[in-house]
């Protein structure tokens, strides 16, 4: 089923009455819908944005999120208190309001101002022609994977976790956000294939050792990497010859150097490094170089 469609039939009939007349064109490609109180609804399209006539008010926001989580304010507590929910279809939706603070940590949003639906996609084969590029000796090595906000870099690391599932190798996902997998109900949202254990909602720094110690793979994914406690994370994995395919914000090689893994990949701990951008649309890969100084341009979008 399509995302938009999908989402739609878990709305208020209000707003999805307004939602169902939209174009097919203009569905297929929503990638966000933002609800912010006093304004109107925001539809996001790669660069371009369309407003629907529908002044959102704070009574609608309560009423969306209530459909959105089926009013199962309990399962999804400490999601909300972290500021997103991951829903059925893996789809993330963010929330803004005013945080209730304990022990100095955000424990509850209450007066919700803002949603913000972003589509999860599975765009199967896009990482089939990166495969060839990160393996050596027929391994996988360790990839950090470079892009800009709404790139697809979560798009790309969700099927090339696939392929190489697919491809034998027994693949352990670290999914803190929820991303990844979109976990929901014990199940993925997605096809990672036969060889894939997810361990969801676990900080990374915690998660990846969890998965060396308890299910043995051979490569372990994990999205957007960078604060202090992964880089030991990341050292447990080289200590067990396990590699690890990640990510990080970013535009250029600046931007990594200066990123919390810049001296991981000046001293090679990471050989392949994939810069993604959207020239061709989400997933286009620009460039692909390893941490030897040798650089190749792909020729793939």
């Amino acid at each position: 089923m399509n995302s938009l469609r999908e989402i739609t039939s878990k709305l208020p009939r209000n707003i999805a009455e307004q939602m169902n007349l939209l174009p097919d064109s203009v569905v297929r490609e929503v990638e966000e819908i933002r609800f912010r109180c006093g304004q109107n609804i925001c539809l996001r399209c790669g660069t371009r944005e369309r407003y629907l006539q529908h002044m959102i008010t704070q009574q609608d926001l309560h009423d969306t999120l209530n459909q959105l989580i089926q009013y199962s304010y309990y399962a999804y507590e400490a999601d909300l208190a972290r500021g997103f929910v991951t829903i059925e279809g893996g789809h993330r939706v963010g929330l803004c309001g005013r945080a209730v603070m304990k022990d100095g940590m955000p424990a509850l949003l209450q007066e919700i101002s803002s949603l913000n639906i972003r589509f999860a996609r599975e765009v199967r084969g896009c990482s089939r022609k990166l495969v060839p590029e990160i393996l050596e000796n027929g391994r996988p090595v360790n990839t950090l994977i470079i892009s800009p906000p709404g790139c697809g870099k979560t798009t790309l690391l969700r099927d090339l976790a696939r392929e190489l599932s697919e491809c034998r190798f027994q693949v352990g996902i670290c999914d803190e956000r929820s991303e990844i997998a979109g976990m929901f109900h014990g199940r993925p949202s997605f096809d990672l294939g036969p060889r894939c254990d997810v361990l969801d909602g676990c900080d990374k720094a915690w998660g990846i050792s969890m998965l060396l110690r308890s299910m043995a793979p051979q490569v372990i994914f994990t999205d957007e990497i960078g604060k202090p406690e992964d880089i030991s994370a990341v050292m447990q994995c080289l200590a067990s010859g396990v590699a690890l395919i990640t990510s990080i914000h970013g535009w250029d090689r600046e931007d990594v150097y200066r990123s919390a893994v810049g001296k991981l990949v000046e001293n090679g701990v990471f050989r392949r490094l994939v810069f993604l951008s959207n020239e061709k649309g989400a997933g286009t890969i620009r460039e692909i170089a390893d941490t030897s100084g040798i650089h190749r341009e792909a020729q793939y979008a």
